[in-house]
């Protein structure tokens, strides 16, 4: 066992991810391509992958002059394109230290209009093509993997996993069930793959800026931030922030978590004058 003697904990050691590789899924924008760009900065080799070519290109034209980036355009809920991705990924990387599962999807309608096919192609794409893309890319994660440094699967949840949405009006069935059901498989494949040196955490971000939040910043922006105890959105830098943590060797033991970036969102409760 290292002795503090022997340690050093320099941010630059702590939280250094040169030399790492990386797939973020759903990468092109919002959330993904923000975490993308922070792990290039950092010196990680990064992946994208996105269902329209189009902004996939337009992405990796944002992404090139920071490092070492690829762009996959593929749906992740198809076999098909998953084997097309790993493929790539083998590919360009042999071996993969960081899964990054992003890609997601909403639907909002009142209980009494909404589809089973709206309600299957959330649950689809937010839960089932995350289990099923971690494990199709398990080998190569096992590659990079050691008891010291092991590799890392972050799972992107949401606070509405946490607590039930109130803010949009809308209600969104599938993606509150989705992501609690996320959090949940998150804390069941830690288990499972601690022996394999991979560890799986979630991160449960609450409001931040990009498209799934247009409409409801610009009709709701107010009642956002008064609902969070911090009064605001969140900004890009503090969703890179947990992310490196987690890639680090300064989140190597963290396994099974769920962390809410939501500025305290989700543990906030009482009265709201929306609600009455």
């Amino acid at each position: 066992m290292t002795s503090d003697a022997d340690s050093s904990y320099a941010i630059s050691n702590l939280f250094s991810l040169t030399g790492k590789t990386a797939l973020v899924t759903g990468g092109s924008s919002g959330l993904g391509l923000i975490m993308a760009k922070g792990l290039l900065q950092n010196g990680v080799r990064v992946i994208i992958a996105s269902r329209k070519k189009e902004k996939c290109d337009l992405a990796l034209k944002e992404l090139a002059p920071f490092g070492e980036c690829y762009a996959v355009s593929c749906d992740v809920t198809q076999a098909e394109d998953r084997k097309r991705l790993v493929s790539e990924v083998e590919k360009q990387f042999g071996a993969l230290s960081i899964l990054i599962n992003n890609a997601g999807a909403n639907w909002g309608a009142p209980l009494h209009e909404y589809p089973d096919e709206g309600f299957a192609k959330v649950i689809d794409t937010n839960l089932n093509a995350v289990f099923s893309l971690t494990r199709d890319v398990l080998s190569l994660l096992e590659k990079s993997a050691s008891p010291e440094d092991p590799a890392r699967v972050i799972n992107v949840g949401s606070m509405d996993g946490i607590h039930v949405p109130i803010v949009q009006r809308v209600p969104t069935f599938a993606y509150s069930a989705s992501k609690a059901a996320l959090h949940h498989l998150t804390r069941t494949l830690a288990v499972d793959l601690a022996s394999k040196h991979i560890t799986v955490n979630a991160v449960a971000p609450g409001f931040f800026e990009s498209r799934m939040t247009g409409y409801v910043f610009e009709h709701y922006k107010q009642d956002i931030e008064d609902d969070c105890p911090l009064h605001r959105v969140g900004k890009p830098d503090e969703m890179v922030g947990i992310i490196v943590y987690l890639a680090s060797r300064a989140g190597a033991y963290t396994n099974g978590t769920v962390i809410p970036v939501d500025g305290g969102t989700s543990i906030s409760k009482g009265a709201r004058s929306w609600t009455s």
